[in-house]
């Protein structure tokens, strides 16, 4: 490992932290701490990493460069606040926070922190296909934006923390994300459907409509609760504009555009399709350069969970 590698603790010790180990491997000296000891020893060891803490507070104390937050999302605000005033870097997970009081709370601690680097862990935004759509749209091939509809219906169980949550918040968020990076503005209003939703449990079905200044509406349908023999896979989303359109997987595994002005089928590549990768390095050279903005954060997420909340509401 080379000497001038950031030092970065993993907290929480879970499947998501297995992701984010995964992909910092080989550019970090890693340090973990978890709930349990021996989830974090356990990842000490599978991933070559350097120390297991006790605690997230003597992670804290020690000379670490950053954290990697995996903890459920009801801790984030604790984590990434104390993380800010020790002055470490953060990369938490999604969802940020689970409310607009915790929101505006994580919002005052980035304030009073400027320079240190804080980013959310929206994979989406780093997505090789993402940046493919935006590519289109900027091209002005399919000229100006008139509608975007995005589907993702497929069943999912919900274990553990997440089945406390709607599959909104905890997974529709990702496609909330993206429909935020191609508009680029935040919507004028906000309305939303969860059919055969049930006061006693959180909701598994989704149907978000984003009305904006120009016009333009967008369209979010996203369920836990929905039969796909695919499993998600093959599943299509649409953006039409005045003069053509652009039809895509809702994964990201290829895009169909057809315009006027061109017609063509792209394959933006497997390398990176969930853009963990890009997600990484990104954090990295904000550690690095704690003056560069990051693409995904907390304004991002400011703007993206504004947009469930209302929903909610």
């Amino acid at each position: 490992m080379d000497s001038t590698a950031k030092k970065i603790c993993i907290v929480g010790c879970g499947a998501i932290a297995n992701v984010h180990a995964k992909h910092l491997r080989a550019r970090a000296e890693l340090h973990f701490v978890s709930r349990r000891r021996e989830s974090a020893e356990a990842f000490c060891a599978s991933f070559g990493g350097a120390k297991v803490y006790e605690s997230y507070e003597q992670a804290l104390d020690a000379a670490i460069d950053g954290v990697v937050l995996c903890t459920p999302p009801e801790h984030h605000i604790a984590h990434a606040t104390a993380a800010l005033q020790h002055g470490k870097g953060v990369l938490v997970e999604k969802p940020l926070c689970t409310n607009p009081s915790e929101l505006a709370t994580i919002e005052e601690a980035v304030a009073a922190h400027p320079n240190i680097p804080f980013l959310v862990a929206e994979n989406y935004y780093y997505k090789p296909s993402l940046k493919l759509l935006q590519w289109i749209i900027g091209q002005g091939f399919i000229g100006s934006l008139q509608s975007i509809r995005v589907r993702k219906c497929f069943t999912q169980q919900a274990s553990g923390w997440k089945s406390g949550y709607g599959a909104l918040l905890e997974g529709g968020i990702h496609f909330v994300a993206l429909i935020s990076a191609l508009v680029g503005q935040s919507p004028q209003r906000v309305t939303a459907q969860f059919p055969g939703a049930k006061p006693d449990r959180a909701e598994r079905r989704s149907e978000v409509c984003m009305e904006y200044a120009d016009g333009l509406r967008a369209e979010l349908h996203y369920a836990w609760d929905a039969f796909s023999p695919t499993k998600g896979v093959l599943q299509h989303s649409r953006i039409d504009g005045d003069a053509g359109h652009i039809l895509f997987e809702s994964n990201g595994l290829y895009v169909r555009l057809k315009s006027r002005a061109r017609k063509r089928i792209y394959f933006p590549g497997l390398r990176d399709l969930m853009g963990y990768e890009g997600q990484t390095r990104d954090f990295l050279s904000c550690l690095d350069d704690p003056s560069r903005a990051p693409i995904s954060g907390f304004a991002q997420a400011q703007r993206d969970l504004s947009i469930v909340f209302e929903a909610y509401r």
